[in-house]
């Protein structure tokens, strides 16, 4: 009887034992399951969300590409500076060419980009200062430039070596200390500084500016050592140009070439243009004829051959009358184009300061004939495209 009873109790042991185990086993089922789903969720949640944020980035990707870019640029020529010129910039203790551009600064700082031809060299704080022929110039000269809202400059041209190899040295030592603030090219101090490559970037736009010399144009003087300027060979240009065309949108490109004091551009100067065209630059800023040329587009390249003397003692009026050329540069979809292409005329006032007066600014006291020479200019720049606008 005790041993009936015992084993009924044993045997609903184990059946609640093996209930235990059932209810258990299938709680942790369930629990598993509902891990599984959770993390399941969890899963299917991040990857919803990297899908939603992949979205996002196409369409923030797709708007950039479609929204339209745009820098501005504006373009003098030569700064030439005479003995009379620097002279005239002497204050106590050094030089200061600012009051000079007083009246053009406030045009020049509207502009994304800003570009002028130092046509002389700046070595004067390590080598005497002199004058034509051969020209070494005050460093503030650069200083009065950068500080007028100056942001590119051309270092190759038919002055470069005035000096030799020690004007070019002291010119790079100057330059360098102000390569955070101005883009320059044309001339260098070893084959590392030439061989740099320098693309910049401003309102999502990435540009550079190459620069050089016709080789036609060396005054007698050649160079020590092929980096010290720039001289234009197609192959030379081809090869700078690959390495930096599918590096930049804008593709800017400073050309020193032509004839002096002529407003006609020479064949070389065509064949220039049409190759530079070719190698995809997009626009090409003409210097070193000391007066205005035309302006016009090859192929898509907008072309500005000569905007003539920036500042200068030059003695014809001619050499006196710069053009400033202004243009937008605009990106979308990958496409560049350059339009809204204009150039005011500005004067280098001489008297006992030199003074750059804009044409719309100009009295007939400081010029008599100035509705001559602008009638005159109107027809020179817009000789080769009706595209082109000459603002009073």
């Amino acid at each position: 009887m005790e041993s009936s009873l015992f084993g009924k109790i044993i045997k609903k042991i184990i059946i609640l034992v093996l209930i235990g185990l059932v209810v258990f086993g299938v709680f942790i089922l369930f629990k598993k399951i509902k891990l599984k789903n959770i993390e399941a969720l969890k899963e299917k949640q991040i990857k919803e969300a990297k899908l939603k944020e992949e979205e996002l980035e196409r369409k923030k990707k797709e708007e950039e590409e479609n929204r339209e870019k745009k820098i501005s640029l504006i373009a003098v020529g030569d700064a030439l500076i005479h003995d009379t010129v620097y002279q005239a910039a002497r204050i106590p203790g050094g030089f200061d060419f600012r009051p000079m551009f007083e009246n053009i600064k406030p045009i020049v700082q509207k502009y994304d980009l800003a570009y002028y031809n130092q046509e002389t060299i700046l070595a004067g704080d390590e080598l005497p200062l002199s004058n034509y022929p051969t020209f070494c110039s005050p460093t503030q000269v650069g200083d009065g430039f950068i500080d007028s809202g100056f942001n590119l400059v051309s270092l190759a041209n038919n002055h470069t070596l005035d000096k030799g190899t020690a004007g070019v040295n002291a010119s790079l030592r100057y330059w360098n200390k102000q390569k955070d603030k101005i883009m320059f090219h044309g001339s260098a101090s070893s084959e590392e500084e030439a061989n740099r490559i320098d693309i910049r970037e401003k309102n999502g736009i990435k540009y550079t500016m190459l620069s050089y010399r016709e080789e036609a144009l060396s005054n007698g003087l050649y160079p020590q050592y092929p980096y010290e300027v720039n001289i234009y060979s197609k192959e030379k240009a081809e090869k700078d140009i690959a390495k930096v065309r599918d590096k930049v949108d804008v593709l800017i490109v400073a050309m020193h070439w032509g004839w002096e004091d002529r407003n006609d551009v020479s064949p070389m100067q065509k064949q220039i243009a049409k190759e530079l065209s070719e190698m995809g630059v997009d626009i090409i800023l003409g210097n070193h004829s000391h007066v205005i040329q035309p302006i016009e587009r090859v192929n898509k390249t907008v072309v500005v051959y000569s905007m003539g003397n920036f500042i200068s003692d030059q003695i014809p009026t001619d050499n006196l009358i710069g053009g400033m050329t202004s243009m937008d540069i605009k990106l979308k979809k990958g496409e560049l184009t350059v339009d809204n292409i204009e150039t005011r005329l500005i004067y280098t006032k001489k008297r006992e300061k030199y003074k750059l007066i804009p044409f719309d600014k100009l009295t007939y006291n400081d010029l008599p004939n100035k509705d001559t020479f602008y009638n005159k200019y109107v027809k020179i720049l817009t000789s080769l495209s009706s595209e082109v606008k000459v603002i009073n």
